[in-house]
């Protein structure tokens, strides 16, 4: 697999159903010198591309020209090709939708309209998780990664949170608190540090707590640790 992280080229398949939109990334993409090796409409030819010219990465419209969804391309791509990374564009994010993309095994999904910084950010997070071993077949980087209670994993570097690989979306503030709580992972921090880091203007104890509450019920009720009413530290593998 040619995935390649420092000043060479990324092979990218833009599968969208839309020209204007397909047009908009591939010049963003250009403009940042990655390679966008063709754009097409349907799941056949995506398929058929990744079996022949192999992408590193395909970025892949959950809605398409044909009889061939996006999650139903993208799965036959991973039977042919486990390596390639699928990232799903949608103008969704119902769970519905979310549910096709973990279903499918997609790297992360983009939401449409398109922004730059975004999609840029993304593929940014593609070459630095990922790189290429003696066989040729990618392995997850481990430098600033936390490795968390329930196996999820913080990126402090990107500030992303995965589990088995895959992005969790929380949110800025739900992100920033890991963050936070990541870079200071060994002691508890008080909540009144916290509420101060986090957020411009006072704010309650409640509302540090609701935010917690809405992260465990995402993630997982082991992801922010309480100790003793005194504040939280974030729960470690």
């Amino acid at each position: 697999m040619k995935l390649y992280l420092k000043g060479l080229i990324m092979q990218i398949l833009i599968v969208e159903d839309e020209i204007v939109p397909a047009n908009y990334l591939k010049k963003i993409l250009e403009l940042e010198h990655y390679t966008v090796m063709d754009i097409v409409n349907t799941g056949v030819d995506a398929v058929k591309i990744a079996r022949n010219k192999k992408p590193d990465v395909i970025l892949m419209d959950m809605m398409l020209k044909d009889h061939m969804s996006g999650a139903e391309a993208a799965k036959e791509i991973h039977y042919i090709n486990p390596h390639i990374i699928i990232i799903f564009l949608t103008a969704y994010s119902d769970k519905e939708m979310i549910g096709f993309a973990v279903e499918a095994e997609a790297f992360a999904y983009l939401l449409k309209p398109y922004r730059d910084k975004e999609i840029l950010a993304t593929l940014e997070l593609v070459k630095a998780k990922l790189s290429d071993n003696e066989n040729g077949v990618p392995v997850v980087k481990k430098s600033h990664m936390v490795m968390l209670a329930d196996n999820y994993v913080y990126d402090v570097k990107l500030q992303r949170l995965f589990l088995k690989d895959k992005e969790i979306h929380l949110g800025s503030k739900a992100l920033q608190l890991i963050q936070l709580l990541c870079k200071n992972k060994n002691i508890t921090l008080e909540i009144e540090i916290i509420l101060q880091e986090l957020w411009d203007k006072p704010k309650s104890g409640q509302t540090l707590r609701s935010l917690i509450h809405r992260i465990r019920t995402l993630t997982t009720p082991n992801l922010i640790q309480n100790t003793n009413k005194f504040g939280y530290r974030i729960g470690l593998k």
